[in-house]
């Protein structure tokens, strides 16, 4: 079935002479690495082929890759890939739209088809992965640089947290061996993804000092706007701490809140419990143990913990 699905992607790569590659929008590595990965390969194996990756930039990964700034015009008779991103509302650049032909290529739940062309495959550790796949087994076809091999560790190594999570496989550690055969710097991605400077570290202190949790173990901490300001960290810095809250004995599931000025981002992780179906309700998704919603008040937000706590109930009942 994969076989199939992946000879469909790589005959409409070879149809179209313009691709325009999305992922989702607060891009993390694994977004940022298999779409960027995605446009090497594809410029690497097909040199005439205009290729672009479009969305917002993340001031703290534009170390990874910049992305491409394109009229509207570009989007007639293009290819549109979107990359890692589970439903519509979450695609970056809404210009997917306009596309002629939409493909999608995925490793989360696939809740919400979309697409001419949908590869979704959960056994995979991240988005990355799945290229990497694609490469592997159309090598008299495609070719990797250094370049797509760096963006694609690099993608792999933040979906796995570092292969510590559940879906690092066999495969995974195979894949990441051969692309470290590639003339990179795996000790400089490892410290430029993970170092927090003084103000993080202090953030991490007062959300270690302050979070609560709920009777059947939800931890939750509320990045506000005030608080935010006061330690001049950005948002998208303060959502990468959500692990801050793992490993701390009766804390079933962890939740951080980050204040945007016409939202409240989420992200949510969890030891065990299921909690992607409590995110799809409150306009989110994603796996069942790492997912990510939006509400749009405070009131909403205890309404998604109580939620997660119901759930957490049901679910050590026994």
């Amino acid at each position: 079935m994969t076989s199939s699905i992946q000879t469909q992607v790589l005959d409409k790569i070879k149809e179209y002479s313009t691709i325009i590659i999305h992922r989702h929008v607060f891009p993390d590595p694994d977004a940022l690495g298999s779409q960027c990965g995605l446009k090497k390969i594809i410029k690497e194996s097909f040199p005439s082929k205009n290729v672009y990756v479009v969305g917002e930039e993340v001031e703290e990964l534009k170390f990874i890759h910049r992305m491409d700034s394109i009229s509207d015009d570009v989007y007639k008779n293009a290819l549109v890939i979107v990359c890692d991103t589970a439903n519509l509302p979450r695609i970056c650049d809404k210009r997917f739209e306009l596309a002629s032909f939409l493909i999608k290529i995925d490793h989360h739940p696939d809740l919400e088809p979309y697409g001419n062309l949908s590869w979704v495959d959960t056994s995979y550790s991240s988005t990355s992965e799945m290229i990497m796949d694609l490469f592997t087994k159309h090598k008299h076809i495609l070719q990797l640089n250094s370049e797509a091999a760096r963006l694609l560790y690099i993608g792999i190594v933040g979906d796995t947290g570092r292969f510590l999570y559940r879906g690092t496989t066999t495969q995974t550690m195979k894949y990441t061996a051969e692309l470290m055969t590639f003339d990179f710097n795996p000790q400089l991605i490892f410290s430029t993804l993970y170092k927090k400077d003084n103000n993080t570290a202090r953030l991490q202190g007062t959300l270690l000092l302050n979070y609560e949790r709920s009777k059947n173990g939800v931890a939750h901490f509320r990045m506000t706007r005030n608080v935010l300001e006061q330690f001049g960290v950005d948002r998208n810095t303060a959502g990468n701490l959500i692990n801050t809250l793992a490993d701390i004995e009766g804390n079933k599931v962890w939740v951080l809140f980050i204040e945007y000025p016409d939202s409240i981002r989420v992200r949510i992780s969890s030891a065990g419990t299921v909690i992607n179906n409590v995110a799809y309700r409150f306009n989110g998704g994603g796996h069942p143990l790492a997912s990510g919603a939006t509400v749009y008040s405070w009131e909403e937000a205890d309404a998604l913990i109580q939620a997660l706590d119901a759930t957490c109930k049901e679910a050590h009942k026994n």
